[in-house]
């Protein structure tokens, strides 16, 4: 077992789901039985790390982010003056699991566990990559790396977002998530919007003489998952392709006997870079207009999630290029902390061992090959710098 195996073998061991998604004991969504997990979210991750970083002879600190829950802040300094800043982030949290996945399984070349790739996998590459960067003989002149594990990505992005408001800046933030170990330069932003419709409430033996709010949401529905749709398709982003809509929750009308005087729909709007949350909401607004339908829209997001676009022309993101010898960036569909990173002054990318399609699943797995693949590629970069 490698020294990065290890590692994501230890981490997928200790729970860290995001509170907002934390169950009581019982039922889980597949059937099985759910840990009734300690409020602490991403601390024990956080605390294990800080010792592995710590034994390596790495500075490391915390940065209080919400009650019981901070960033982790790993640091490998240079041998003489700070001339650049390079920043590792991944996020400590995850998602909601059954007890099972947090018992890491080794088979077939694959380690399988809840976060194996969403993104204990880029945790355990990165930090493994900077404790034996840290460790060895030589290390980068005037270049500080700076290891950022966040917490609260997969709800609301407290953690990357708390570090942006303190002020930190880096020249490079490479932000793990599973990309196939490709460089990533752009992602799309999540857009959340509640679309209600208002109708009159009847009884259901005189439905004519009410006005039902489900019906004209019915048209809504339709007319933005297809006429809506097709005009998104029309406009292509050249690494994202067409921004999408997708209606992803419907509750209208209380009984059968009355006619609904209201229905309330969520959409999924999926945005490229130069699209604004305003902007998009007047566009759907006009769309709905023109076709005299009526209906309210309201964003529903904590906090804005806009897209990711990074210059692929700036030298370190061409330096980094160069080192996983590839010629074009890559583009993804979903968010990540990268575009909060950016928005606040540094420009990010997206990098990591696995594939997103892994992520969220009942049965998630990294293939170990690509995991020590990854960590060489980052010590390969981390070693190119001056």
């Amino acid at each position: 077992m490698t020294r990065t195996e290890k590692l994501l073998a230890d981490l997928i061991a200790l729970p860290s789901v995001n509170p907002a998604f934390r169950s009581q004991e019982g039922a889980g969504p597949h059937g099985g039985r759910q840990l009734r997990l300690a409020k602490n979210g991403e601390k024990n991750v956080a605390d294990f790390l800080a010792a592995v970083a710590a034994k390596a002879g790495l500075g490391v600190e915390f940065q209080k982010v919400l009650p019981g829950r901070s960033n982790l802040l790993v640091s490998l300094q240079p041998r003489g003056k700070i001339r650049q800043t390079i920043l590792l982030a991944p996020h400590l949290d995850t998602v909601n699991a059954e007890d099972s996945q947090f018992v890491p399984r080794r088979k077939n070349g694959r380690l399988h566990g809840r976060g194996a790739c969403d993104t204990k996998g880029s945790i355990a590459a990165m930090l493994a990559a900077l404790c034996e960067l840290a460790e060895s003989k030589t290390r980068p002149r005037e270049t500080r790396i700076i290891f950022a594990g966040l917490v609260d990505e997969e709800h609301a992005q407290a953690g990357s977002r708390t570090l942006v408001a303190g002020g930190f800046k880096a020249d490079l933030a490479i932000v793990g998530e599973p990309t196939r170990l490709q460089a990533v330069t752009a992602h799309k932003g999540s857009l959340w919007l509640e679309l209600e419709t208002h109708g009159q409430a009847a009884h259901g033996a005189t439905p004519h003489l009410g006005r039902n709010a489900v019906r004209e949401m019915a048209h809504i529905v339709e007319i933005l998952e297809a006429d809506y749709a097709t005009r998104l398709r029309s406009r292509r982003h050249p690494l994202l392709g067409p921004a999408t809509v997708n209606v992803g929750t419907i509750c209208g009308g209380t009984q059968p006997n009355i006619v609904p005087d209201r229905c309330a729909i969520t959409v999924d709007r999926r945005t490229l870079p130069g699209e604004t949350d305003g902007g998009v909401r007047r566009e759907m607004a006009v769309f709905i207009h023109v076709r005299k339908l009526r209906a309210t829209i309201t964003s529903t997001k904590l906090a804005p999630a806009p897209p990711l676009e990074t210059n692929p022309k700036l030298p370190l993101v061409r330096q980094f290029l160069r080192n996983l010898r590839q010629h074009r960036p890559k583009g993804v569909d979903f968010f990540c902390d990268a575009a909060v990173l950016s928005a606040g002054g540094t420009p990010s990318i997206v990098f990591g061992p696995g594939d997103i399609a892994q992520a969220h699943t009942t049965d998630e797995w990294m293939s170990l090959a690509s995991l020590e693949r990854g960590k060489n590629l980052l010590l390969r970069f981390l070693n190119s710098l001056s």
